[in-house]
């Protein structure tokens, strides 16, 4: 599932190619190899500063990162997806998933009623998307730093105007004592916890849902299932309808993923699970 959002995340941001960033008075220019990359990363710390990140969080997420070539790898060597929605929904959701996700409904049952009361989201919708992300917490990446990755990515030539916003909010993240950075370990494209979560959307949508005054979409199951429902609430989704495809809650569907077969395999899991 990680595959099909960065084959997206490509296709969306292709035009951000050749950025120049700009920090104060300094100019750091992104590059396409190492030479560049300590230079940048001192021109970003500076505009990372002037927008309210601490000394403190600065050593603490960028302090002796480097340029990560194997990032760079994976992001080379990602291919566009063309399986028929049949193909990829067999591969993808076998009876066990469907299985592991109605326990986890009846686990999580005074939970995903509480999260269905407040944002309107469906539990069968949320559960879906867990599965198809992580089953149910399981997968979460390959457990790359996240920190150093971003950056490698921001500094990158290709996307650095996608991957730039990403990074500053993971230090917004650790700044704001939701995650410590050795806690930010998963995908190489900077995907967090059990729903995949990329730090801007992080930060924006994620819930404090178990009430212990930090949005941990790592280890706490109430944030993830509320965080997720809060980011489909947030892009209009609307409580009580369905959501199959013709609907306004597919397209929400869309928000979270913009591949059309992805897309339809949540809504057809989802079904599935009532």
């Amino acid at each position: 599932m990680r595959r099909l959002k960065i084959a997206a995340i490509i296709r969306l941001t292709a035009i951000a190619a050749l950025c120049t960033l700009t920090a104060g008075a300094a100019t750091a220019k992104c590059g396409s190899d190492a030479g560049g990359f300590e230079s940048w990363l001192e021109g970003f710390k500076g505009k990372a500063a002037s927008q309210g990140i601490s000394a403190g969080t600065l050593g603490k997420t960028l302090g002796g990162i480097v340029y990560d070539r194997n990032v760079i790898r994976l992001d080379r060597s990602q291919k566009s997806f063309k399986l028929s929605f049949n193909q990829f929904y067999a591969r993808r959701v076998s009876p066990q998933l469907i299985s592991r996700g109605r326990s986890m409904m009846s686990k999580h049952r005074a939970t995903l009623d509480r999260m269905e009361k407040r944002f309107g989201v469906p539990a069968e919708i949320v559960i879906a998307i867990w599965g198809l992300e992580t089953n149910y917490g399981s997968d979460r990446g390959q457990g790359i730093s996240i920190i150093q990755a971003l950056a490698t990515l921001a500094y990158d030539c290709r996307r650095s105007a996608f991957f730039e916003p990403q990074l500053m909010a993971a230090l917004k993240i650790v700044q704001n004592g939701d995650m410590t950075a050795a806690q930010m370990r998963g995908g190489w494209a900077g995907e967090i916890g059990q729903t995949q979560f990329l730090p801007l959307p992080y930060v924006k949508y994620a819930v404090d849902f178990d009430g212990n005054g930090r949005r941990d979409l790592v280890n706490s199951v109430p944030d993830v299932l509320a965080s997720t429902a809060n980011f489909l609430k947030a892009h209009g989704w609307s409580a009580g309808q369905g959501w199959q495809p013709g609907t306004s809650n597919y397209g929400v569907i869309g928000e979270w993923n913009a591949a059309g077969v992805y897309q339809r395999t949540i809504a057809a899991m989802a079904d599935q699970l009532k």
